[in-house]
């Protein structure tokens, strides 16, 4: 996932000059979410990666609720469930993410 990421940002920053980094999130209370984007500083996407289906992160929900308007993703390698939460993550098999990408 995070050749794709890294790829998909250099894509954005080489052909529309967006200013975009790939980081990740952990605070001192270690939570932590595996991929952000940022675009001029501001977070635009999380990722959380997962190997099977699994209920949504708590550490994604914390982050989502700190930045409301990020489009939030916990995507599955093996996982085949696909679905929006109530507060806006949508969980989905890592295909679902992939194919939106370079």
């Amino acid at each position: 996932m995070a050749c794709h990421l890294l790829k998909w940002v250099h894509f954005e920053q080489d052909t529309r000059g967006r200013d975009l980094e790939l980081r990740y999130f952990r605070d001192v209370d270690r939570r932590e979410v595996d991929f952000v984007v940022t675009e001029r500083g501001k977070p635009i996407k999380f990722v959380e990666c997962k190997w099977a289906d699994a209920d949504a992160d708590s550490s994604l929900r914390y982050l989502l609720a700190k930045f409301p308007s990020v489009d939030a993703w916990q995507i599955s390698a093996t996982g085949v469930k696909d679905f929006r939460t109530p507060d806006g993550i949508r969980v989905a098999p890592a295909i679902e993410l992939l194919k939106d990408l370079i």
